[in-house]
């Protein structure tokens, strides 16, 4: 549990709760990662936690991806199974204990994949109904060509479900991870506005993505405390 030393004294407030979304190699996580260094370089109490990686669940999950026998269905039980973990276990209390959680995906990640892998939508968004509401979450957009260029530069192929083999799209992986993680994209982008996205373009530089995601955080900070001070 990744779980700031650093103290401000605001423990019986509520936190705020900070989300990153988008396809693989949009640039995200590197952005979150970022947020969380800041935060914590300015003595905030943040919590970082990312998609499929409770440790009660990862194991079992990494075996079916592996031998590649997940039906949709059972693959979406997985991930649910991992959030409610995480969500009961870390996010939750310590929002209650006024921390900055920061998770690199949440809940739209599942409402996106889980839909394209031909889910249906109302049951997927019914697992996740006691989850709250983000106060701030991204979304980085960026061109299929560029998230595959970024993810081949670092390992020799895409993964079996990342790319979608599991949906029989295409037998060429790199053809089927186009067709699915576009599918994807569009239900990313049908949500920007019900979800209330902050649209980030990925293709800026880092800096640049940094600056104008540090400028959005300030301010749900800002808003946050003057709620809690009762000025609002």
């Amino acid at each position: 549990m990744q779980i700031s030393k650093k103290s401000n004294g605001k423990k019986n407030e509520t936190g705020i709760l900070i989300v990153v979304e988008g396809i693989d190699g949009s640039g995200k996580s590197t952005q979150i990662h970022l947020v969380d260094r800041w935060l914590q370089s300015k003595g905030y109490d943040v919590f970082f936690t990312e998609w499929n990686s409770s440790e009660t669940v990862r194991e079992i999950t990494s075996k079916g991806k592996k031998k590649a026998r997940l039906t949709p269905m059972t693959f979406s039980l997985l991930h649910s199974t991992d959030f409610a973990d995480r969500y009961e276990k870390n996010i939750y209390p310590l929002l209650r204990a006024g921390y900055i959680v920061l998770a690199d995906r949440y809940i739209y990640t599942a409402l996106a994949r889980d839909t394209v892998r031909g889910c249906d939508k109302s049951w997927v968004k019914n697992m996740y109904k006691y989850a709250r509401k983000p106060d701030l979450t991204f979304y980085f957009r960026v061109p299929i060509e560029i998230a595959v260029n970024r993810i081949i530069s670092g390992r020799p192929k895409l993964k079996h479900y990342e790319a979608g083999m599991d949906l029989g799209l295409s037998k060429d992986e790199y053809e089927s991870y186009h067709i699915f993680q576009s599918r994807i994209v569009d239900e990313y982008e049908s949500m920007i506005n019900d979800e209330n996205f902050v649209v980030i373009d990925g293709t800026l530089e880092i800096e640049k993505q940094q600056n104008i995601v540090r400028r959005n955080v300030l301010q749900v900070i800002k808003t946050k405390n003057k709620l809690q001070r009762g000025i609002l």
